[in-house]
């Protein structure tokens, strides 16, 4: 009986290895655990290039949204948005501006961005505010957002 069998990752586990990786596993752990819950298929020749193939179309992606998460980014740069708001005595505001509010404003201005990916506690003075929004996990962009008195 084998000792140890060779299997596909399809996606990454701990301590076993990275998804697309050839990894030996007990025949058991195999047969049990990785291949009923889709984490592992066989090591044959035909899952091994399409495991590869997968892997190549993925990193093409990721380079893709890069690339376009960067050309946002030099767009978003030079991006102001002034939001209006009430403003008490002492110009204080009532409530704050938050990510619903400035992703509203971007998007009147044609950018479509996601609230989660502000990076910024909620407005809560007049002024103008540096605000970071992350396009990707290693892209970010700044924005200036004024914030001003409801005439």
């Amino acid at each position: 009986m084998a000792t140890h069998i060779h299997v596909v990752l399809t996606q990454d586990l701990a301590n076993v290895g990275k998804g697309g990786e050839l990894v030996k596993v007990r025949p058991g752990f195999a047969r049990n655990y990785l291949v009923p819950r889709g984490l592992a298929i066989g090591a044959t020749e035909g899952n091994i290039r399409l495991i590869e193939h997968q892997k190549k179309v993925a990193e093409a992606k990721a380079a893709k949204a890069l690339d376009e998460a960067n050309q946002l980014s030099k767009k978003l740069s030079s991006v102001k948005v002034t939001i209006h708001r009430q403003v008490g005595e002492g110009d204080k505001l009532y409530g704050s501006v938050t990510h619903r509010d400035i992703e509203e404003a971007l998007g009147k201005q044609g950018f479509v961005v996601d609230r989660r990916r502000i990076l910024s506690d909620a407005l809560k003075t007049l002024g103008t505010h540096e605000v970071q929004i992350r396009l990707a996990p290693t892209v970010t962009a700044t924005i200036q957002v004024e914030v001003a008195a409801k005439a």
